[in-house]
């Protein structure tokens, strides 16, 4: 029997995987000893769990695993890299490049540096799919450029990057390369070693695994990566970032990732064909709708599709029933459109009519079909409730009307 409601947001974060579960428990109990206790057997046993865990995480990012520096989620990871390397290359310059659509934890750091005065910013626009071209990055290189950050892929729209082009222009201008990977990792492959990046964020809970962890990768060799420290305290993890590591957390981030590395390319498969399927059936049945991002080159789980004539919130609210996001969920407290959908040249009243479905591991094909009919069932109700709507289709150019003022 299927369950409501149904979640398909699970680009705002996934249920945790029962085998994920499985393997963290017992360091809740029996395994309780802090991994920085190096003199009695509680602290060896938090250790080797940490280990074991650092090298299932690097494996699945092609690193050596002394490369991983946990951090509370990815949003501190994109703290860490970007005010890390700045501080620490100051004598070379104090200018970064970014892109429009990055996830805040990105623009608003940059935002904050700039705002200080410790950082110039260029933020380099994306074309209507959402992408960044390589040579907008190669232009916007001055001698000043300390970091380039780019994400992966788009939490909206699912756009997947050049990353590997823009690693290549990287190191050739010999600037770093910091990708916030969240979105991507355990998704789609990542090889930090064949995609040039040097800095790279990522977190346990887009992954099936629990919230409150994440991981900064950090080049050690060619070149070696260098970070100012943003937290004081032990010298934990190489001295970039101190606090008793969360032992649960980073074994069920290690297990996650493994059970990714294992299952990606099935997942990625069955995936892509659930959400073409639901793409097709609902743009098949309902005109003027629209798809958000590169058709193709974009993450397995993510669909957005903005439904002209509708308001995004009352679609939302007559589908209670499931769990789907307008804009993205770090951003959803704002009732401005999505700056993403913005950036791409999507019109205000589309922006705010779009929804984002975010497939993962566990949705089914049932849940798929419900999905498909009630999504269509709203829109058409919502539509005949519209008198735009019924203007539009009685042929009336909506931008030529002139509304009477009140």
């Amino acid at each position: 029997m299927m369950k409501l409601p149904i979640f398909l947001d699970n680009h705002s974060t996934s249920p945790m995987d029962p085998r994920v579960l499985e393997t963290m428990l017992p360091y809740f109990t029996e395994k309780f000893g802090n991994a920085a206790s190096r003199n009695h057997a509680f602290g060896w046993a938090a250790e080797e769990a940490i280990d074991t865990a650092r090298k299932q995480i690097a494996k699945l990012i092609n690193a050596d695993a002394k490369e991983i520096v946990f951090t509370s989620g990815a949003t501190e990871s994109d703290n860490l890299a970007i005010k890390g390397v700045l501080e620490m290359y100051k004598e070379k310059g104090s200018h970064i490049i970014t892109a429009v659509t990055e996830h805040r934890a990105v623009l608003d750091t940059v935002k904050t540096l700039e705002a200080k005065g410790l950082a110039t910013v260029t933020l380099l626009q994306v074309d209507k799919q959402g992408m960044v071209n390589p040579e907008d990055v190669r232009n916007a290189i001055t001698d000043k450029t300390v970091l380039i950050s780019v994400m992966l892929a788009n939490n909206e729209i699912g756009s997947i990057n050049p990353i590997k082009q823009i690693g290549k222009i990287a190191k050739e201008k010999g600037v770093l390369f910091h990708c916030d990977a969240t979105q991507g990792v355990g998704k789609i492959p990542v090889d930090v070693q064949d995609m040039g990046i040097d800095l790279m964020s990522f977190s346990a809970h887009k992954i099936y695994g629990p919230k409150g962890i994440g991981a900064l990768y950090v080049r050690k060799k060619n070149p070696r990566v260098r970070i100012a420290a943003q937290m004081d305290g032990g010298g934990h993890e190489r001295g970039m970032r101190s606090g008793t590591l969360a032992v649960p957390l980073i074994v069920g981030f290690g297990k996650a990732c493994e059970i990714c590395g294992q299952e990606m390319a099935a997942e990625s498969v069955r995936l892509t064909k659930m959400r073409d399927r639901l793409q097709s059936a609902i743009m098949g049945a309902l005109e003027e709708t629209y798809l958000n991002g590169h058709p193709t080159n974009r993450l397995p789980g993510n669909l957005n599709i903005s439904f002209a004539y509708v308001e995004g919130e009352s679609l939302l609210m007559g589908m209670k029933d499931i769990a789907l996001s307008s804009g993205s969920a770090c951003t959803s407290a704002t009732l401005e459109p999505s700056y993403v959908l913005r950036a791409l040249g999507v019109g205000t009243e589309l922006a705010h009519s779009s929804i984002r479905f975010g497939l993962g591991r566990f949705n089914t094909d049932e849940e798929i079909d419900y999905t498909i009919k009630k999504v269509i069932e709203v829109v058409t109700k919502l539509r005949e409730m519209s008198p735009l709507y019924e203007m539009a289709k009685d042929g009336v150019d909506l931008k030529t009307v002139q509304w009477a003022a009140h």
